[in-house]
């Protein structure tokens, strides 16, 4: 029971467990499907198709069998004003690849999002610090992928600096309703050197549409001084078949770095997230105050637009 509401909610972000398409309905009747908008995500997915399939050969060995890949791509479209900043507006896209010649152990995983960034919570979406442009390119190669254990280890570029990174996490099931998640990581920069990060998370399911979640996570490396440290408290809710919300207070600092003890920023949200029209297309509204330190922990307010596509194939 503790994994429901992870599930429904984060369904919303995996294709292969999307809700069944809306269709809008006038007077009884159904509104026929768009034929550009099926064009669009069928020519998407299988530009992406073909390109993964084209990569996968490199690796499929002379008179074997053809196996086809699996291939997963979000785009996403975000404006996000602030007090003080109304022009942010970001384009992102990530493409993972599942290649089944190496018994789909073996991941690609392409994106303009820093993949390598491990800081980030979760369930976080919000950013205190402007966030750099970056591309990350990986291969990630599952060693252990079981019910409640995962281990991991990726090899890759992310922002023109290479890296390698090993994570393991382990689930434990206390009763019925309650869950603790350990996660530990080490990772190494070319340029940033060595470091490593451990994320705790406590889950607490109160009924079949509810849970509670608590985060803990801090992270050390040899590219700054200190330990960075972020905790999140959230309210997971699914609303029905096709909403889901989470309402978020989140908070992070560092501490003995040469500042001693400081905390960077506080966050309140709430995130409402649906399915509509299409059964690949997502739309999130998220409302938000925020405390920064660098603005004197002065009240700056801000709200989050974001439309996601999802495109799949194999």
């Amino acid at each position: 029971m503790i994994k429901k509401i992870y599930i429904i909610f984060f369904s919303f972000a995996s294709i292969c467990h999307a809700a069944e398409e809306i269709k809008k309905q006038t007077d009884g009747e159904y509104v026929e499907e768009t034929p550009w908008i099926h064009d669009f995500h069928s020519t998407v997915s299988d530009s992406v198709y073909m390109s993964a399939a084209w990569f996968d050969e490199f690796f499929t060995e002379e008179g074997s069998a053809q196996q086809n890949p699996k291939v997963n791509a979000r785009i996403r479209l975000e404006w996000r004003p602030r007090s003080r900043d109304w022009n942010e507006i970001k384009a992102r896209f990530r493409v993972k690849v599942k290649l089944p010649h190496f018994k789909n152990k073996v991941d690609l995983i392409l994106s303009d999002e820093d993949e390598a960034d491990q800081y980030q919570l979760p369930l976080e979406t919000t950013h205190t610090q402007p966030e750099e442009e970056k591309f990350s390119a990986s291969l990630r190669y599952m060693h252990t992928n079981g019910k409640n254990k995962y281990t991991d280890t990726r090899l890759g570029i992310s922002g023109g600096d290479i890296f390698i990174r090993g994570r393991h996490k382990r689930y434990f099931n206390w009763t019925e309703n309650s869950a603790f998640k350990v996660e530990p990581s080490i990772f190494y920069f070319l340029g940033d050197g060595l470091g490593s990060r451990l994320l705790l998370e406590y889950n607490f399911q109160e009924d079949p549409k509810t849970q509670y979640r608590i985060n803990y996570s801090i992270e050390g490396s040899q590219s700054f001084s200190g330990i960075h440290w972020k905790h999140g408290f959230y309210r997971l809710k699914h609303l029905d078949a096709y909403t889901a919300s989470v309402t978020s207070f989140q908070v992070e600092g560092e501490r003995n770095g040469e500042r001693d003890f400081v905390v960077d920023n506080y966050t309140v949200s709430y995130r409402y997230r649906f399915n509509a029209y299409k059964k690949w297309l997502f739309f999130e509204v998220e409302p938000f105050l925020e405390w920064p330190e660098i603005e004197s922990y002065k009240t700056t307010p801000g709200i989050a637009f974001r439309v996601e596509g999802y495109f799949y194939k194999g």
